[in-house]
């Protein structure tokens, strides 16, 4: 017997498919922090060196400035985890191939990061969750 693919109704994308949070509250909150003088930039603009590596070279531009600097406009990354993905765990993607290989693997996060590739502000924008089947 041979088993049937199942069909994506139509206009739906894998984004529409996984579990998503946002993280615009956590992000206000430290920024808050950080004009009220809570949090110092040293506490805030502390990107790893390869987390700013990718931003310049795989960084996907967005149109929003930088909550800190206000300098250059933000860039995304995606970085996706999970347990079926071998050698391609935890490595940076684009955001669209990010979200395909998690929708594609149950069970898989996709993190997508936003930089400020000039004073190394990041924070954690969302994150997406592959839900897993009823009989998987």
């Amino acid at each position: 017997m041979a088993m049937r693919q199942t069909r994506r109704p139509l206009g739906r994308s894998p984004r529409s498919e996984l579990g998503v949070i946002d993280y615009t509250l956590a992000k206000r909150a430290l920024l808050r922090d950080a004009r009220l003088g809570v949090l110092g930039l040293t506490d805030i603009c502390d990107a790893h060196p390869e987390l700013m590596r990718a931003a310049r070279y795989v960084g996907e531009p967005t149109k929003n400035d930088c909550p800190v600097c206000g300098r250059v406009k933000l860039v995304l990354l995606a970085y996706v985890y999970g347990d079926g993905l071998r050698d391609q765990n935890g490595r940076v993607w684009s955001i669209e191939t990010g979200l395909r290989m998690t929708a594609a693997n149950p069970g898989a996060c996709c993190y997508v990061v936003e930089v400020c590739t000039n004073c190394q502000w990041n924070h954690l924008h969302e994150s997406f969750t592959a839900r897993r089947t009823a009989t998987g």
